[in-house]
């Protein structure tokens, strides 16, 4: 998929969004929102849905980075990272910045996107090799 990348996570669902957490946090990210898309799906619409979680995170750093070289790209933040339980295991995936912050245009923002996808890139790697403390 062009706009994400994702990894079979060495842990279990539950496992995996605090896993999740505690990467994001060595990278300097903040979890603004976790949001539980499957008890919502199953609770609005009665129907049982599979685990299935948005955690919005934030690096700071970043986020100012971006905001400074344009201005409502706010439209576009936070950084999502999914957790989801499909067919037995655990799916993780992480958003392409460059592919999300290429719909700008703005060539200042590469530079941002790069470092943000090295960044959740070693959080998808930790998760695929089990290597987080929690």
């Amino acid at each position: 998929m062009k706009y994400g990348r994702s990894v079979i996570a060495a842990f279990s669902f539950d496992e995996a969004v605090g896993a999740a957490k505690t990467l994001l946090e060595e990278e300097g990210f903040g979890v603004l929102c976790d949001i539980d898309v499957g008890k919502t799906l199953a609770e609005k619409t009665g129907v049982p849905f599979r685990g299935y979680r948005i955690l919005g995170a934030c690096n700071p750093h970043f986020a100012r980075e971006a905001l400074e070289a344009e201005p409502h790209v706010g439209l576009l933040l936070p950084c999502n990272l999914v957790n989801q339980k499909q067919s037995g295991e655990t799916i993780v995936s992480a958003v392409n910045a460059l592919a999300l912050l290429s719909l700008v245009e703005n060539p200042n923002l590469a530079v941002i996107a790069d470092e943000v996808n090295e960044s959740l890139g070693r959080v998808l790697d930790g998760l695929a090799r089990g290597t987080a403390q929690m």
